[in-house]
C-alpha cells in the first residue's frame, strides 16, 4: 500500500488566496487549509494595481504553516502579468485587468489584425482585458521598454520560489498568443502585432518541473529541502476544470466564483466564424483538452453589491431572495458594463429601469436578479456551446466557491433543464493537487484523477423543477432589449 503524499496547492483568486495542502493516495484525497489571506488590488495614481508582494507573503506563510509537503503546486486568475528588467527584477506591481488601460485598444489591434482572423488564429473570445490588449495598450510606457521578461502571475511567484523561470501553457492560452491546435505560440499573430515573444519564458506544460525552492525560501518557511515546484494548471480554470468530477465525455461544467465560466471540455477547438460571434474560448487544459468555454460576470456581481451593502449576513440574504418571485427582472450576465467596481446595486437597477423590467429595490430582490441572471447566463451558454461544438450533454457540473450557493445551483439545473452536480467547492486546489500527485506517479490520468474525485468528495446533486418554459420567456425578454 502506497503511504499518501502531501502537496501544497497555491491556489489565488481574484478576492483571495489560499495555500492547501492535499494528502494523496490511491483511494484517498483530502484536502486541508493552511493559510487564507485577502487580495485587495490598490488604485494608485497610475491606475488599479495587484499587490504582488503582499501575495507573495501569504505564499510564504502558507507553506510556513502547511509544513512538510513533497512538491508546491501555483495556479491564479489569467491573463494579468509582471514585468522584470535584465536583472530579474519586478518593474512596478502588475496591472489589474480591470483597469482602464485597455478601453479603445482592441480597435487599434483590429485594423492590423481584423477580430476574425485573429479569432481563427487563437481561438480566443473577445475581452477587453486579453494580455495581447494589454501589451498592445504597455509597449509605449517607460517601464515596457525597460522589461526584458515577461512572467504570468504565478510564474511570477514560481520565480520568485525558485529562480527559474518559465510560461505555464494553460495560462499562457489566455494571452491571445497561443495556437491552440499546435498548443504553441502563434508566431504569425506576434509578428503582426510587433509583440516580442521572446519576452516571454518557455513553455512548461502541466506536470513539468518547475524548479526546487531556493535556500532563502527554505529558510524563511522553515521547510526542509529539497522541495520541488512542479507545473500545475495555472490558469485556476484549468486546475477547476481537472477536478471535475465527470465519469464518461457528456457534461458541461461550471466553473462559479467571481467569474463563472461555462462550457464543455473538447479534444479540438472550435475556430468557426459562428463561434466568434457568440464569444466562445478556445483555451488548453490538461492532457491535450480545450476549454470551449464562455465567460460570464459571475458572483462579482453579488459580491461588489455586498460591498456596497456593508457586508451583511450571506445567509440572510440568500433566504430573501429566495422568497423573491422569480424572473420578475434579469440583466445580461456577460454584459462588459458590469466589469468595472463600483455602484454594483445601482447599475444593475439602472438595466433594469433602460429595459422597461420592474426595478429591484431592495438587497433580497437585486441578490434574486443577480442570481436569476446567472442561471440564465449558464443556460444559454450551455445550451450554445453543446450546438457549436456539436458535443450534446446529460449533465451540468457546478465546481468552485459557487457551490455553497444551494439556490444559484437550483436555479442552474432549473434554468438548462438538465441535473446539476455541485462540488467540490475547491476544485482548482483539487486540480492543482492532482497535477502534482499524477507528476510523482500517485495517480494516473485524467480519467484516473476524475475516479479518485467522484470516491472522495462530498457531492450534492439537483434535479430540475417546473419545466424550461418560463426561463424561455426570460430569455426572449433578454434577447429583445
Amino acid at each position: 500500500m502506497t503511504a499518501p503524499r502531501s502537496y501544497a496547492a497555491v491556489d489565488l483568486g481574484a478576492s483571495s488566496g489560499r495555500v492547501m495542502v492535499g494528502r494523496v493516495g490511491p483511494d484517498s484525497l483530502e484536502l486541508t487549509e493552511a493559510h487564507r489571506f485577502a487580495n485587495r488590488p490598490v488604485r494608485v495614481p497610475e491606475g488599479l494595481r495587484w499587490d504582488v508582494l503582499a501575495l507573495y507573503a501569504g505564499v510564504l506563510e502558507g507553506l510556513r504553516a502547511a509544513g512538510r509537503v513533497d512538491s508546491v503546486g501555483i495556479d491564479s486568475w489569467a491573463v494579468d502579468y509582471g514585468l522584470l528588467d535584465a536583472d530579474g527584477a519586478l518593474l512596478g506591481n502588475p496591472v489589474h485587468y480591470r483597469d482602464a488601460r485597455t478601453e479603445g485598444v482592441a480597435e487599434k489591434v483590429w485594423a492590423t489584425l481584423p477580430a476574425a482572423e485573429l479569432y481563427a488564429r487563437t481561438g480566443l473570445q473577445y475581452a477587453p482585458f486579453n494580455t495581447v490588449y494589454q501589451l498592445v495598450a504597455a509597449r509605449s510606457t517607460a517601464r515596457f521598454a525597460h522589461a526584458e521578461r515577461l512572467l504570468l502571475v504565478p510564474d511570477l511567484l514560481s520565480y520568485w520560489l525558485t529562480g527559474e523561470q518559465g510560461t505555464e501553457l494553460t495560462n499562457a492560452s489566455t494571452t491571445q498568443l497561443i495556437d491552440p491546435r499546435t498548443r504553441d505560440w502563434s508566431y504569425e499573430v506576434a509578428d503582426r502585432l510587433g509583440i516580442d515573444l521572446g519576452l516571454f519564458a518557455p513553455l512548461r506544460r502541466p506536470g513539468d518541473p518547475a524548479g526546487v525552492l531556493r535556500p532563502e525560501v527554505l529558510e524563511e518557511t522553515g521547510l526542509t529541502g529539497p522541495v520541488p515546484v512542479t507545473a500545475v494548471g495555472s490558469h485556476d480554470t484549468a486546475s477547476a476544470v481537472a477536478a471535475v468530477p465527470a465519469l464518461g465525455e457528456r457534461f458541461a461544467y461550471i466553473c462559479t466564483g467571481t467569474w463563472s465560466l461555462a462550457g464543455l471540455e473538447l479534444t479540438e477547438p472550435v475556430l468557426t466564424e459562428e463561434s466568434r460571434a457568440a464569444n466562445f474560448t478556445n483555451e488548453l487544459g490538461l492532457d491535450g483538452t480545450v476549454r470551449y468555454l464562455r465567460n460570464i460576470m459571475g458572483l462579482w456581481l453579488l459580491q461588489e453589491c455586498v460591498r456596497a451593502w456593508g457586508d451583511p449576513d450571506l445567509g440572510e440574504l440568500l433566504r430573501e431572495a429566495a422568497g423573491v418571485p422569480a424572473l420578475r427582472s434579469v440583466v445580461d450576465a456577460g454584459d462588459a458594463g458590469f466589469l468595472a467596481p463600483g455602484r454594483m446595486p445601482e447599475r444593475i437597477a439602472e438595466a433594469c429601469r433602460a429595459s422597461g423590467q420592474p426595478v429591484p429595490r431592495t438587497p433580497g430582490e437585486i441578490t434574486r436578479c443577480i442570481l436569476d441572471s446567472l442561471a440564465l447566463a449558464h443556460r444559454r451558454a450551455v445550451a450554445e456551446a453543446q450546438r457549436l461544438a456539436d458535443h450534446p450533454v446529460d449533465t451540468v457540473y457546478v465546481v468552485g466557491g459557487g457551490t455553497r450557493n444551494a439556490l444559484l445551483c437550483q436555479l442552474t439545473a432549473d434554468a438548462c433543464g438538465l441535473p446539476v452536480v455541485a462540488g467540490p467547492a475547491e476544485a482548482a486546489a483539487l486540480g492543482n493537487t492532482l497535477a502534482q500527485a499524477r507528476a510523482h506517479g500517485v495517480v494516473g490520468d485524467l480519467a484516473d484523477m476524475r475516479s479518485l474525485l467522484t470516491r472522495t468528495q462530498p457531492l450534492t446533486r439537483y434535479a430540475p423543477r417546473g419545466g424550461t418554459a418560463r426561463w424561455e420567456a426570460a430569455e426572449a425578454r433578454l434577447a429583445t432589449r
